[in-house]
């Protein structure tokens, strides 16, 4: 039995080198059942690798994360300590690798992929080429999940003056394919309402993480989602909800984004709870 499903963690990130499999515990024990997700070829793989070791309640998510498509800065959370020479390589989508990956039967998506304008700057024309790498790694990625027929998982960061989501949201429309084959998941949703709209008017869902136990920016959103169109992530090891903060966090967490989505909606706990898994089992084919 399980109560809770994070959609999006990275328990195959070095950051749990030391406890990954006492953190799987944890979460199966209290009942989580946990999705991880892969951000380059070494992280997807090992996601597939953790989802085939258990028999229940791990699966995987397998992509390249848009900051990947170039070089950038050195994330010891997911490179881990011992790779403090060794920045994003840049990656150029290898479609066989990830194909094959997409295949297994415990992969339950395609991802994290999208566009991140985080660190853009308008006046660094630079970017330019960046934007260029993104956006043709993004198409790759939504045509592979069309071809296996498995949803997105879609990481959109808005940032030098532009939102990212609605580029993003053009990219899918133009491929007009079939949502119910080939839906997406806008993971960590940090936008405004009317972006949020757009997106829940084209068919897409929106996830959420630990942030809003802490912070009230995305009050208005949560509630005037439709509860069936909303999903709970931990994202970990980052951004722990309250009360962790400050701790690394892991999918045992989600608990306390189920509690502030309930919250926030000022709705039964025990409803949301329901309707917040039966969304996930729905969204992912998870049985």
């Amino acid at each position: 039995m399980f109560d809770y499903i994070d959609v999006h963690s990275h328990v195959n990130f070095n950051a749990f080198d030391v406890d990954r499999d006492e953190t799987i515990k944890r979460a199966l024990d209290a009942g989580v059942y946990v999705i991880n997700v892969g951000t380059q070829q070494d992280t997807s793989k090992k996601a597939v690798e953790m989802a085939e070791k258990y028999e229940r309640g791990v699966y995987a998510i397998v992509g390249l994360h848009p900051v990947h498509t170039g070089k950038s800065f050195h994330d010891v959370k997911e490179l881990g300590e011992g790779n403090r020479e060794f920045t994003s390589r840049g990656e150029v989508f290898d479609k066989n690798y990830y194909l094959e990956l997409a295949r297994h039967p415990k992969v339950v998506g395609i991802g994290e992929c999208g566009l991140d304008y985080y660190r853009f700057k308008i006046e660094d024309l630079s970017w330019k080429k960046e934007l260029e790498k993104q956006e043709e790694t993004f198409r790759k990625h939504i045509e592979l999940a069309i071809e296996v027929g498995k949803p997105l998982m879609l990481h959109v960061r808005n940032g030098g003056g532009r939102s990212a989501y609605r580029d993003s949201l053009s990219i899918l429309k133009s491929y007009n394919f079939n949502l119910k084959s080939s839906p997406g998941d806008f993971h960590f949703f940090a936008g405004s309402w009317e972006e949020a709209k757009e997106i829940l008017d084209a068919g897409f869902n929106l996830s959420f993480t630990g942030v809003i136990t802490f912070a009230r920016d995305y009050d208005e959103v949560i509630k005037n989602t439709p509860l069936d169109r909303i999903m709970t992530e931990t994202d970990s090891p980052y951004v722990s909800p309250v009360p962790y903060r400050g701790k690394r966090n892991e999918p045992l967490y989600v608990q306390e984004v189920v509690k502030a989505i309930a919250n926030i909606r000022n709705e039964n706990f025990e409803i949301v709870k329901k309707q917040l898994v039966a969304n996930a089992i729905r969204f992912f084919s998870l049985f």
